[in-house]
């Protein structure tokens, strides 16, 4: 028996007013999906503490089974493990994006940010353009007065190191859940070390935008990376062991360092996709190859999350979510299992959304999400659709970290 675990970040939605007051889960094509959903235990699940913010980080760690009341230290020092990033006692690790911010020569607590992701920046250029920003020799010598190291990755996402950072009280605003916004409403704030991250911030804001890179990006109708932003602060963190757990080994397969973090953390194997970016144009022929060479290799379980869903909400773009729902099941749910079923794989499918992530405000959502346990052996019909509405018909879990018990029949 093979175990699937299949997550299509932030797809599930309230409803949209384009769309007729459905969801997109409700109005996108998804025809594997939906006969998956009709052949399954089909219900709704909490997958974040009503006590935690939601987001991938809390909402994911639930799907692994590790509680995130215990074990969820923040954010940054998951994705660092994703990345091999040392995160030692002591030291506080931050996610460090870049950013668009409004161009001008107002000040810089008066500006608005405008991209996340400085306009879904490609990897390579994202790391040219923090390499030139950290050998600066100005910005270097804060940096070096922070204790902080700056260490790129290739995407928007890089990580920080701090020795000795304090964390203690600190609010940093997550960079998604302020677009459009005047930052300065939202300065960090909290102890000491909010000020020396924010002058840090203010710096290479200063530094990149003019850089010729960003120059060249406007001249090409881009999105300059004008900016960096510090958040998902956290310390070091050690997770349960997968195997010890539920009896069985396998792999993960994310474009997200997140992702690759929980599972590396809980004994996983991380696998890296080349072009696989987080967005629309990811290399799904690549995944749902490194899929299919994993389960032959004799991965028992395994892991495949799609970040589109996630990313196109944030970025504002129905169209791209509708799209990203739509891959997920042409490119890799169908594909995926008739696969398994050629190759006389019995398997067992958890297909889910980590959390919601609405279009009406471009940010995460706590409520419960669909969740679908399909087994190949034995189908269970409930001749439903997977959609919000219909999840909610169907058997409700109150604790995500229950989840996983529920695919390998433990709980």
């Amino acid at each position: 028996m093979k175990y699937i675990l299949m997550i299509g970040d932030g797809m599930a939605d309230n409803p949209v007013p384009e769309l007729g007051g459905r969801t997109p889960l409700q109005a996108a094509e998804k025809p594997c999906i939906d006969a998956l959903a009709a052949k399954s235990r089909l219900g709704s699940v909490r997958t974040v503490p009503r006590s935690m913010p939601p987001g991938s980080d809390t909402a994911i760690l639930s799907i692994f089974g590790c509680d995130p009341c215990r074990y969820f230290t923040g954010r940054s020092p998951l994705e660092a493990a994703g990345c091999g990033v040392p995160v030692e006692p002591g030291c506080a690790s931050y996610r460090c994006n870049m950013v668009c911010l409004e161009d001008g020569d107002q000040p810089f607590e008066r500006k608005i940010i405008l991209s996340h992701n400085a306009g879904s920046i490609d990897g390579e250029t994202s790391i040219a353009i923090i390499t030139q920003l950290c050998e600066d020799p100005e910005f270097r010598a804060a940096l070096d007065a922070a204790g902080m190291t700056i260490w790129p990755t290739p995407s928007f996402r890089h990580m920080a190191v701090q020795k000795g950072g304090d964390i203690q009280g600190i609010v940093l605003k997550p960079p998604h859940d302020i677009l459009g916004r005047v930052i300065g409403d939202y300065a960090f704030c909290g102890n000491d070390n909010a000020k020396i991250l924010w002058n840090l911030m203010e710096l290479a804001n200063r530094k990149l935008e003019h850089l010729p890179l960003n120059e060249a990006r406007r001249a090409a109708g881009k999105k300059p990376a004008n900016g960096i932003w510090f958040w998902a602060e956290g310390t070091a963190v050690q997770l349960p062991d997968f195997a010890a757990r539920y009896g069985h080994t396998g792999s993960v397969i994310s474009a997200v360092p997140l992702v690759h973090g929980i599972g590396a953390l809980t004994g996983l194997k991380r696998i890296t996709v080349e072009g696989a970016t987080g967005e629309v144009d990811t290399n799904y022929a690549g995944k749902l190859q490194a899929a299919k060479d994993a389960l032959l290799a004799g991965d028992e379980f395994l892991c495949v999350h799609l970040e589109a869903p996630d990313e196109a909400t944030h970025n504002g773009s129905l169209r791209d979510k509708l799209l990203a729902i739509r891959q997920l099941d042409s490119l890799i749910a169908a594909p995926l299992t008739a696969w398994m079923e050629e190759q006389g794989m019995d398997y067992r499918l958890l297909l889910l959304s980590d959390h919601k992530t609405l279009m009406s405000s471009r940010t995460h959502d706590g409520d419960p999400v669909p969740y679908l346990i399909y087994d190949s052996t034995r189908p269970q019909p409930c001749g439903l659709s997977y959609t919000e509405e219909n999840g909610e018909k169907g058997p409700y879990v109150d604790k995500g970290t229950d989840l996983m018990g529920l695919l390998f029949e433990k709980t």
